[in-house]
């Protein structure tokens, strides 16, 4: 069954009573009865390694998305072709304009403008790509922000619905997991980078602290 067509508030109101009972897994097993085209993106950051593991066990094939600024920490791409080898990953990376990447490239436009900088090599590929899609997977966490507390199970936003099936998983659930299932971490982790975007904009730091440090701006723009 395929929801796409008949997005209202009532539908996402009884889609998050439908959710909240179950599991994170149980909630994409579910997922798969509700929705014919999902979207599953993935930052390879230092904790996506939970949501991947999730997916492995449910739906092993599903198609992952990534998307490539070409500003990502080596570090960063290793590990993704690194899981993609071992745990046999469908990954499809999504590559901005080259035109306009170029452009954030020459003009440094990270330090002078970073909300247009991810607009161009995050936001604009995405939002094509979500054109194909009935829903669209995250791995967003209250815990990790003020503006990511806001969140629910499912949202529906920039015309899409958005299921964040570990919205309630606390940070220790997190870290529970991935000792308990002794899955392999982000390189970067133990170095102290508790959340990994761009090499530009990303310092080492606890939580989300370390991304666009010194700058009001607290999230790329894929979910505002």
């Amino acid at each position: 069954m395929s929801l796409l067509y008949d997005v209202s508030n009532s539908v996402i109101v009884s889609l998050c009573e439908k959710y909240q009972p179950l599991s994170p897994e149980e909630r994409i097993r579910e997922l798969y009865k509700d929705f014919n085209s999902i979207l599953l993106t993935s930052s390879f950051g230092t904790t996506s390694i939970y949501l991947l593991h999730l997916f492995q066990k449910v739906n092993p094939t599903e198609t992952i998305y990534f998307l490539d600024t070409t500003y990502h920490f080596p570090e960063t791409i290793v590990y993704k072709n690194s899981l993609a080898q071992e745990w046999n990953l469908n990954v499809v990376d999504v590559l901005p304009d080259a035109r306009r990447n170029q452009f954030t490239t020459k003009n440094e436009i990270w330090a002078k403008d970073p909300d247009l900088c991810c607009s161009v090599n995050k936001v604009e590929p995405l939002d094509k790509l979500k054109l194909n899609f009935d829903v669209w997977v995250t791995g967003l966490m209250s815990y990790q922000s003020g503006f990511r507390a806001q969140s629910n199970i499912f949202e529906y936003k920039k015309d899409i619905i958005k299921f964040n099936p570990i919205i309630d998983q606390t940070a220790d659930d997190v870290k529970r997991y991935i000792s308990d299932n002794q899955l392999p971490q982000h390189p970067l982790y133990q170095k102290g980078f508790h959340s990994v975007g761009c090499q530009q904009c990303t310092v080492a730091s606890n939580g989300r602290a370390g991304r666009w440090e010194n700058m009001s701006k607290v999230e790329c723009g894929l979910h505002v």
